[in-house]
């Protein structure tokens, strides 16, 4: 059956995979407009366009899969660090739909009459989130058969196999070239749609991902051409840094200036901003992240870790700064800390009535994207916060980086990236000569760099981690660097003294107490009764004698750890920098072969 009847993809309920449902590849999207009557102008395709957009703007705000997240939050990270991720338990290439609506616009476009830069500005937009689309499945899978079209059951072409990496990133540049050359710079909608820089800053991401990727990758065999493309990423960040007009958001109001980015009900005028996507409550669209604080997960300690002293040292250089409590932690730091991280008297309610983080989870709940205001969070889908899709910020990120594994990157190049990020928090600026003269041995530990400018690669991912973090690309970044070591490694929660009763809020009063069992009361004996009273308690065993979800690294003290990697965690090098094809797939197109050991 073929019906050539098309439907606008804002009213598409719901397409199968390419490779795995022959009732989907056998039709065209369906309703009452043929494409032989539709496609007819610019305002079609442009009609057509904002269909796209739900399924191809996504808006991240957490880090789960990645070592931002500390515990376990049963996503796929666990699967592949416990060993039991394989063709078999793995999910994914279902979102071939995506394409096939993209390339069913890029086919009829010849139909459309009038002005030709009207014309490929649409076409523009349909190839920025075709080179999206394909991105994502590059950093996922490696090979993955390209489709520049919108296939039907009869075409040849449809069960191929997977199509070399090198070729399918050499098509989706060309993609990004396509739209950066004629997608119009317009920015009426103040943002929320695609215009020129929104494609210069994927490209920029792309760019710098691929480069990078093949310099630490030895399998693919692909190193000797990462300098092209870190310099097509210096390129695209240029362009958007020396003719987009944008700037940090930088009001001298230091860390709110950072808040104002993650749970503003509107980032409409907002310099900093490329692309975001809005949820107004006036039209009843909300979003989840009030899901964010303390639900399921909390950040990492090595997160926390990471972030520096407000004198610009190492938190890691402070004497005893693994041994220090939770409140101790947070003082004098890196003020994007309390912006990221539940902090000493924090209150979502704006009053005296103060949050206090949950142990069982590590303790180090996720602020950043939590709408503040109370007024903003009204349950499930029903939050109205702007999420930033691209920032100015991680454009400067990329450039820096670029130029600095290029062995490019000078001072005054520091000035006007990362160092623009440090002064809106008003931190002191990164130095080249003492960044590479003195790289911080933590780090160095962490990450393998064979560069002359390791110390200062070494702080822009530092840099790259606070600034840019829960905003999804963290994993990324871990294997682009070939850092499975940082997965490898049980992620903790905040350090624990001793059993008993603790501060939480930084007013010298315990507010939780984590005690060996339900009975054990001893640790808390000596506190005052009405302090007791008000204590949470978490207990390291329940009440049938079992264990619970969390430990302390030394029995009664020590960081936080949970039970579910107490028998290890796996990192297989290369393997576990891909992701495998599910089994269903391969067999229902066998010329899908799975690689790197999967």
């Amino acid at each position: 059956m073929k019906n050539k009847r098309l439907i606008i993809p804002f009213l598409i309920l719901g397409c199968a995979a390419v490779s795995c449902n022959k009732d989907f590849l056998e039709r065209l999207p369906q309703t009452e407009i043929s494409p032989e009557a539709y496609f007819k102008t610019p305002k079609d395709l442009e009609t057509y366009i904002y269909g796209l957009y739900d399924d191809n703007l996504s808006a991240p705000y957490d880090d789960n899969n990645s070592d931002n997240v500390s515990g376990n939050t049963g996503g796929e990270l666990d699967k592949l660090v416990r060993n039991t991720l394989d063709p078999t338990t793995v999910g994914g290439w279902d979102n071939w739909n995506q394409l096939r609506n993209i390339n069913f616009l890029l086919d009829n476009v010849n139909k459309a009459q009038g002005d030709p830069a009207d014309i490929n500005h649409f076409v523009g937009i349909a190839r920025y989130f075709r080179a999206r689309f394909y991105s994502e499945m590059i950093a996922r899978y490696s090979d993955v058969p390209w489709y520049s079209r919108a296939m039907n059951d009869v075409d040849p072409s449809l069960y191929k196999g997977r199509d070399p990496r090198a070729a399918v990133a050499d098509s989706v540049l060309a993609d990004l070239q396509f739209a950066v050359d004629n997608i119009r710079v317009d920015k009426k909608d103040n943002g929320t749609r695609v215009n020129k820089f929104t494609a210069l800053a994927l490209m920029s991401r792309f760019c710098l991902f691929e480069g990078t990727f093949r310099r630490y990758q030895p399998e693919l065999k692909l190193d000797n051409t990462a300098d092209t493309w870190l310099k097509k990423a210096v390129w695209a960040a240029d362009q958007i840094m020396t003719n987009g007009g944008y700037e940090i958001y930088n009001t001298g109001r230091g860390g709110a200036d950072y808040r104002d980015l993650f749970s503003s009900l509107t980032l409409s005028g907002n310099k900093e901003i490329i692309q975001w996507r809005d949820y107004p409550q006036s039209l009843g669209k909300g979003n989840n992240t009030h899901s964010v604080l303390g639900w399921t997960w909390s950040l990492s300690q090595s997160l926390v870790y990471s972030y520096l002293m407000k004198d610009g040292t190492p938190f890691t250089s402070q004497p005893g700064y693994d041994k220090m409590g939770f409140v101790a932690t947070f003082k004098d730091r890196d003020p994007r800390l309390a912006e990221t991280v539940s902090y000493p008297g924090f209150s979502t309610t704006q009053d005296a009535s103060l949050y206090i983080p949950k142990p069982n989870l590590g303790a180090y709940d996720q602020l950043k994207f939590y709408p503040r205001d109370p007024k903003q969070r009204g349950g499930w889908d029903a939050n109205y916060t702007a999420l930033p899709v691209y920032r100015y910020a991680e454009v400067l990120l990329n450039f820096a980086e670029a130029k600095a594994e290029l062995g490019e990157l000078s001072q005054a190049d520091l000035d006007k990236s990362v160092n623009l990020l440090r002064r809106r928090v008003q931190m002191p600026d990164l130095n080249l000569v003492a960044a590479n003269g003195n790289p911080d041995p933590v780090m160095s530990n962490q990450y393998t760099i064979n560069n002359a400018n390791k110390g200062v690669l070494l702080e822009i991912r530092r840099e790259r981690r606070v600034e840019l973090a829960c905003e999804g690309l963290r994993l990324k970044d871990i294997n682009r660097w070939r850092a499975g070591a940082r997965i490898k490694e049980a992620p903790a929660g905040m350090y624990v003294p001793a059993l008993g009763g603790i501060d939480m809020s930084g007013d010298g009063v315990p507010d939780i107490a984590i005690l060996p069992n339900t009975t054990d009361t001893t640790s808390i004996a000596a506190l005052p009764a009405d302090v007791r009273a008000k204590l949470n308690r978490f207990y390291l065993v329940d009440k049938n004698g079992a264990e619970n979800n969390f430990y302390l690294e030394n029995g009664t003290s020590g960081h936080i750890l949970f039970a579910s990697d107490r028998a290890g965690r796996v990192f297989k090098e290369p393997q576990f920098y891909y992701r495998p094809i599910p089994k269903q797939q391969t067999v229902l197109n066998d010329k899908l072969k799975q690689i790197m050991g999967w």
